[in-house]
């Protein structure tokens, strides 16, 4: 049941609003800021107590959202949220400071953020200063660099540690506030009003209304002077306050849980060509020295299920829903956007087409043993029989 003050997602508004307030683009002065995210496999399950240890210095921190009806969403285990410094960037010819910070999820995800302030900006400014952020070579980099290192410094602290190949990123344009020409503050209801199709799409021609909303038709409210809406890889976020929002919160659990099945989906796609390698030899050996020759493949393979059912299950239930409130509705939304369900549904076809050759494997072990059992059987009435003419 939806709690009082639930919103749903609500509709596009007609851009053609602006020209009858007299707000044009150019006159509207937003601040804000942007965070890159850059998220990482760093191996099996990380420790996060001894984490907590191990980086004591760092002023490590446990968060969760802290709004009212952030309740019905249930963390099983906290993340850590640890401050890595600032690092000067140039962003079109300018030099912008980037804060890093990470958040290390116990499922073996590092979310590296790195956030630049934009302040007061008109909107067509604003827009380019997140494009420019967006397609930053040097961000990235530098947020590698904080991954290798950090990952080094807690190696101790993470089941089978080592960075992976796959990365996540996405992107959170953050505006705390809009003003008008004069410096009126406006509702934040105005931004929806503005073309966001440049900064969270990437396209620099106009699209058709009916694009518009087609691509970007994930938009949430909870109070009149809050926003957040979703694309595939990044969001636009209006809320007066300047630290980090429960939104992002949920939508970095979203992407890191996303990172793993996209992790795992990978390492299945690996996986295959080389069972079906080992099957093939096994039956050469079986053939050549008249045993099965299939013990260790078959421990194998039942491991390799075992592992990967429990580490997906272990990301997948890191945070559960427990009721549809706001932050739910943004968090079951992402998900979808985010394809997750598609990404588990190969990850489950590959663990089948596992389980059923493992299946069909062990059939011919007991098949061949079945096979041995009655030669024996057979060899044996035939000792007695010659041993009684003798």
């Amino acid at each position: 049941m939806d709690l009082p003050g639930a919103a749903s997602q609500i509709p596009e508004m007609d851009l053609t609003s602006l020209t009858d307030r007299s707000l044009a683009p150019e006159t509207i002065v937003v601040s804000g800021r942007a965070v890159v995210y850059r998220m990482f496999d760093v191996g099996g399950e990380i420790h996060l107590n001894q984490v907590l240890e191990r980086l004591a210095t760092s002023s490590p921190a446990r968060e969760r959202p802290s709004r009212g009806e952030a309740q019905a969403l249930q963390i099983v285990n906290l993340p850590i949220t640890v401050g890595l410094g600032s690092e000067p960037v140039m962003l079109e010819g300018r030099k912008v400071i980037l804060d890093v910070s990470v958040r290390i999820f116990d499922f073996g995800v590092l979310s590296m953020r790195g956030r630049v302030e934009a302040g007061e900006l008109s909107w067509p400014d604003f827009t380019a200063f997140g494009r420019a952020v967006d397609s930053a070579p040097e961000i990235p980099e530098l947020l590698e660099q904080h991954a290798r290192r950090l990952t080094d410094r807690i190696a101790s602290c993470i089941e089978q540690p080592g960075l992976a190949g796959v990365r996540e990123d996405y992107v959170v344009y953050h505006v705390t506030y809009a003003k008008d020409a004069r410096g009126a503050e406006l509702p934040a209801t105005v931004v929806q009003q503005l073309d966001l199709v440049p900064l969270l799409l990437g396209e620099t021609r106009p699209l058709s209304a009916d694009a518009r909303r087609e691509l970007l038709p994930h938009r949430f409210s909870y109070y009149a002077d809050d926003l957040a809406i979703l694309s595939w890889d990044n969001a636009l976020i209006v809320e007066r306050s300047s630290a980090a929002s429960d939104v992002e919160y949920i939508l970095e659990f979203a992407n890191a849980q996303l990172l793993e099945l996209r992790y795992y989906d990978a390492m299945l796609d690996a996986e295959l060509p080389k069972l079906y390698d080992r099957i093939a030899r096994a039956r050469f050996r079986a053939r050549r020295l008249f045993r099965p020759g299939y013990a260790h493949l078959l421990t194998s393979m039942q491991t390799l299920v075992a592992e990967i059912t429990e580490l997906v299950e272990r990301a997948e239930n890191a945070l559960k829903v427990t009721d549809d409130v706001y932050l739910a509705r943004v968090y079951s939304t992402a998900l979808e956007l985010y394809r997750g369900r598609v990404w588990r549904a190969g990850i489950d076809r590959k663990l089948t087409i596992i389980r059923e050759t493992y299946a069909m494997l062990n059939g011919e072990v007991q098949a061949r043993r079945a096979e041995t059992l009655e030669i024996a059987i057979v060899v044996l009435i035939l000792f007695e029989i010659i041993l009684s003419l003798v």
